[in-house]
């Protein structure tokens, strides 16, 4: 595979510095981005560029070289705006991450709007940022929390859906499973959610970065995803809430920046978005977190996403032929209703002893549960072996990937 979609690959890689990196005199073969992707050159210099001539701080001081930096974190927020369609660069709330800002969410907004009885709606393929908030609400509130199953693949079970959603206050659902790569109908559970009278937030941090997003299009209530998975800097993410959604929700931290007015007997909050961004913010992230918008834009995520349901595609097919019933795949086999997320177990060998094997090839995955307790136990597994690819992989990774299993069987005296 040469190209994302038109775009040549080997350039493509040659963008990202790490990758061009040699262990042991051996390539790298990083598949692990459902974890955090590799940032770009593009990402890279314009945090160094702006860190070199244009860092000061934002919003309080009123000489140029500030003013140039509250312009330049600024537009980065407008440019993250556009990144999703929001219909305003305000709706956007810069956060420390995905994980930030769903407990913005249910510990602002839910404590704030939801009591003892009131019904939150979540699914078993969630991430922990998605369940563990809302179980320390229904520990404080008393809000009770009901489950979508799932269905043999993977997939969503929505047979139950109007009983469940009967009542409810919130659908809280993923875009994107980071286990099993499963594609949620977004547009769909958002209607489903106002039918019923409950508001629609989704954790599109798995999605965001491998998918064409629109937020108005959705109809949701509140979104958000991070930009380390996306080819930006860690530390930052992003809340995209609709504004009479945001102006309803009380602010999560309390400091600077955050207020209009402090008095002896109270305050006035900022309006949105600072009045969720107490403190100073990770100002030289935003400025790689725009960069990485640009980057990923120029691409066309219609590319990204092409290149990455071919890798999927490519490595449904291959894995299961090559290894028959030594490998289990979790999820679902249609590479068109999943991401570029692969889950799976292999032969009797522990999920770790199969990562460190890997390690030992230079192929990166990741082993665990991956923050998704719930559906482990779902699938009846205490972890698996799981690989990610990106817009900078290709089918040698994935090769890559399927020999170093052969080694793993060499390893432990298992028959192939």
């Amino acid at each position: 595979m040469s190209s994302v979609a038109g775009v040549d690959l080997a350039a493509l890689k040659q963008r990202f510095p790490v990758l061009g990196r040699e262990i042991d005199g051996q390539p790298l073969h990083y598949l692990d981005s459902a974890n955090t992707s590799q940032k770009p050159v593009e990402v890279i210099e314009a945090m160094r560029h702006f860190t070199e001539t244009s860092y000061a701080p934002i919003n309080r001081s009123a000489y140029r070289l500030a003013a140039e930096a509250t312009d330049a974190f600024e537009a980065a927020r407008r440019n993250v705006a556009r990144f999703v369609n929001a219909r305003h660069a305000d709706e956007i709330v810069f956060t420390k991450n995905a994980t930030e800002a769903m407990n913005i969410v249910a510990s602002s907004w839910g404590g704030a709007h939801l009591g003892a009885g009131d019904i939150v709606v979540l699914t078993e393929m969630e991430h922990h940022a998605n369940i563990v908030p809302w179980h320390m609400l229904a520990a404080r509130n008393g809000i009770e929390l009901r489950w979508v199953r799932l269905t043999a693949d993977g997939r969503l079970d929505l047979t139950d859906l109007d009983r469940l959603l009967d009542g409810a206050k919130v659908f809280a659902f993923t875009a994107m499973s980071n286990v099993l790569g499963t594609l949620t109908p977004v547009t769909e559970l958002c209607a489903a959610a106002h039918a019923h009278g409950a508001l629609a937030v989704v954790d599109a941090c798995q999605y965001v970065p491998h998918n064409a997003t629109d937020v108005q299009a959705w109809d949701a209530d509140f979104v958000g995803f991070s930009s380390h998975k996306m080819c930006g800097p860690s530390g930052i993410g992003a809340l995209w809430g609709k504004a009479e959604m945001l102006d309803a929700t009380p602010p999560f931290q309390g400091g600077g920046n955050m207020i209009a007015d402090v008095r002896t007997d109270g305050f006035t909050p900022a309006p949105v978005p600072a009045k969720f961004e107490a403190g100073t913010p990770p100002i030289i992230e935003a400025i790689g977190f725009g960069a990485a918008v640009d980057f990923l834009r120029d691409i066309g995520m219609d590319r990204v996403h092409a290149h990455e349901q071919a890798l999927t595609e490519y490595a449904l097919q291959m894995l299961p032929e090559r290894f028959g019933d030594d490998i289990v795949l979790h999820g679902p086999r249609d590479a068109s209703v999943r991401g570029g997320v692969l889950s799976f177990a292999f032969r009797d060998l522990h999920p770790h002893d199969v990562s460190q094997v890997l390690d030992q090839r230079n192929v990166c995955v990741r082993a665990g549960h991956h923050c998704a307790k719930p559906l482990m136990r779902v699938l009846d597994v205490a972890a698996t072996v799981r690989a990610s690819w990106y817009l900078y992989n290709d089918r040698h990774d994935i090769d890559a990937l399927a020999d170093a299993l052969d080694g793993a069987s060499d390893i432990f005296g298992l028959p192939i």
